[in-house]
């Protein structure tokens, strides 16, 4: 059943598209071009559901939507944007707003949005209405991020689990802290925890936190990373790393919402929101038996995909301008690109993401002289035009390739250092194609694969059992 809709945009065309649009929907709509015609209609149609722009030609749409919802509580704002940044997406939230579309936007989802918000009704918005400053965490007007910023503004508010998804060196992180940031638990901790980055046999401790005797060297009673971040917010990096066993664990806190220190018998209450981040696809984990299908539905409330920095080729230019002024702002020279500078940024694919354009970015504030960013000082800085750096020479040892390989992998971090933990992780990455690889060579004899990888048989059982590395067909002769 159609209802009332006002459609408030200083641009006729738009007016026009949206009116029809709607009508064809079977709802009434009428038209303003200003915030004063928009006062003066709201008074005589009483709109069932408002859309309105921002940008209006005798004010602000987003400053005017408090003022209407005090007048008209139950009547869902939708705010339409070409201003499309992260600021504008967690304003037209924390001002109330029941949904916002950047421009361009899709007829069909606009119509939906309509639809949904007659049938559910206002949004609550935020509690707290400070506005967000222009130091944004997330940068990029593309349309892939401006999924991100609308579901982030969607879940800042409830304690829902968010599962963050994407590459690596997209900005797993800063989604998270976004999400904490800007919503009620702000003031409390925002604790990270880097599940590939423990020892395995230390990650419960870490999280649980251990009783003094717990275990050989717990001296005293130390605090876990769930009780660090009680009423804060805190994330779960790398879950795909996590072993089975403590998956288990996690499951039961989260099940339950209570963990217990390693060695204690108390139960502490768990006043925390999970954020959970991973790099990996977690349902081949599932299928490779490497990860809990029921921990996987439990973490997987709300899904935010990241997009690669390759899908969002319109972000990088902008991206690129960012760094180099935080480079400048560390004491860097200060730099500037030339449009055909950005042009070639664009055409990169971006293997390492936003972290390594802003590696990128540094370096070149460092170590270029000019003033003035060029393309071939970039092709210089990317390795292009000769041999790639990250090429091994035909006929390198497994050595030479390894240190090549953990050379990229240090220089995707610039001056920063990778986290703490890097020899397990090194060895992990190198000891599963090797069983897997050992074993097909071996037609899955465990016995001959022990054998030919000079271990023992129940030592090579348990790695295979940790490292999730199944059974192997058998090849045919």
């Amino acid at each position: 059943m159609g209802g009332r809709v006002l459609v408030c945009d200083d641009d006729a065309a738009i007016r026009t598209v949206v009116r029809e649009a709607l009508r064809r929907a079977g709802h009434t709509v009428e038209t303003a071009a200003s915030a004063a015609e928009l006062r003066r209609v709201i008074r005589t149609f009483r709109p069932q559901v408002l859309l309105t722009d921002v940008v209006l030609p005798d004010g602000n749409g987003l400053d005017m939507v408090p003022e209407l919802l005090a007048d008209h509580p139950h009547m869902p704002i939708i705010v339409l944007s070409a201003q499309n940044t992260f600021t504008t997406a967690m304003r037209a939230t924390e001002q109330g707003a029941f949904d916002y579309l950047p421009k361009p936007f899709d007829l069909s989802e606009l119509v939906q949005t309509v639809d949904d918000a007659l049938a559910r009704g206002p949004a609550g918005g935020l509690d707290d209405n400070d506005q967000a400053g222009e130091d944004l965490p997330l940068i990029g007007r593309s349309p892939p991020m401006q999924e991100v910023y609308r579901t982030i503004a969607r879940v800042v508010s409830n304690d829902l689990t968010v599962l963050v998804l994407g590459e690596s060196g997209t900005g797993k992180e800063l989604v998270a802290r976004a999400i904490h940031d800007f919503g009620p638990r702000k003031e409390a901790p925002f604790v990270a925890v880097n599940m590939a980055a423990i020892p395995r046999e230390l990650i419960e401790s870490e999280l649980f936190g251990h009783e003094r005797g717990a275990f050989t060297g717990a001296a005293q009673r130390t605090a876990g990373r769930f009780e660090q971040a009680q009423r804060g917010t805190l994330f779960l990096d790398e879950i795909g790393d996590m072993p089975m066993e403590a998956q288990t664990r996690l499951l039961r806190v989260l099940q339950s919402g209570e963990f217990s220190p390693v060695g204690g018998a108390r139960a502490i209450r768990a006043d925390v929101r999970i954020i959970a981040a991973t790099h990996q696809e977690l349902p081949r984990l599932i299928a490779e038996g490497q990860f809990r299908e029921d921990l996987y539905y439990r973490l997987n409330v709300v899904p935010v995909r990241l997009p690669s920095l390759r899908e969002r080729g319109s972000d990088v230019g902008e991206l690129a301008r960012h760094f180099l002024d935080r480079a400048a702002a560390d004491g860097l020279p200060r730099k500037q690109l030339d449009t055909a500078a950005v042009a070639r940024l664009e055409r990169h694919s971006w293997p390492g993401n936003v972290r390594e354009l802003e590696n990128l970015m540094r370096r070149l504030a460092a170590l270029t002289r000019d003033a003035v960013i060029t393309p071939a000082l970039i092709e210089q800085q990317l390795g292009v035009g000769g041999q790639p750096a990250a090429t091994v020479p035909e006929g390198a040892g497994l050595g030479e390739a390894i240190e090549q390989h953990l050379a990229r992998h240090f220089a995707t971090y610039g001056n920063a250092l990778p986290p703490d933990g890097l020899y397990d992780r090194v060895l992990a990455e190198i000891e599963r194609p090797l069983l897997r690889l050992t074993l097909a060579a071996v037609r899955g004899n465990q016995l001959k694969a022990a054998r030919l990888l000079g271990i023992n048989r129940n030592t090579l059982r348990k790695k295979l059992t940790d490292l999730g590395v199944g059974p192997q067909v058998r090849r045919s002769d």
